[in-house]
């Protein structure tokens, strides 16, 4: 199924790019911070923008990979809204409700961001890596945070945060700290 996942995600996807790169570069980044959780968390990781940035349907999701996939990427899909602020603030809002099995969105969600975060510190895009340090105080208060104690490292990002005034990181400095379990208390 993983596979199966990946390509109906490129062939979503198309010709469509993350920055300068193809556009799998970040769903294969998010799938691989979602090893840990197993094949089902891996396929949302792979289909988790398909709704969101293609003409693909929460539906035809359902109908090829099944429910529970389905109402996950649905989970991860931004709300409408007339601004990045707007649409953030009611998807996370969704979230908070998240309940049982679909709290895996949530697991897709940090690895998504963390994922996002890494690669803006990598070809230092400043001007989005400040959107999301901007946010990060909403985005860590909401139940997202309940994913927080995971192995994608998530616990990292605020001290990526502190090395901001440093020049930008060398690869081997964006780490996760390693893995870890639920309220392990383990801090980057």
């Amino acid at each position: 199924m993983l596979e199966q996942a990946r390509a109906f995600a490129l062939a979503a996807h198309g010709d469509q790019m993350y920055g300068a790169r193809p556009y799998s570069f970040h769903l294969d980044a998010v799938v691989r911070l979602l090893s840990p959780y197993g094949i089902e968390a891996q396929v949302i990781g792979y289909l988790h923008d398909v709704v969101e940035d293609t003409e693909v349907s929460e539906a035809e999701i359902r109908q090829h990979f099944g429910r529970l996939i389905a109402e996950c990427v649905g989970l991860l899909t931004d709300a409408p809204g007339a601004n990045r602020a707007e649409r953030k603030a009611r998807t996370y809002a969704r979230l908070a409700t998240v309940d049982g099995p679909a709290e895996l969105a949530l697991v897709v969600k940090v690895a998504d961001r963390l994922a996002n975060v890494r690669t803006c510190l990598i070809d230092d895009r400043r001007g989005l890596r400040e959107v999301y340090s901007r946010e990060h105080p909403a985005f860590s208060a909401r139940p997202i945070a309940r994913a927080s104690a995971n192995p994608c490292g998530w616990n990292s990002i605020p001290c990526w945060k502190r090395r901001r005034q440093r020049a930008p990181p060398q690869r081997q400095e964006i780490r996760s700290c390693g893995p870890r379990r639920y309220g392990s208390g383990q801090r980057c």
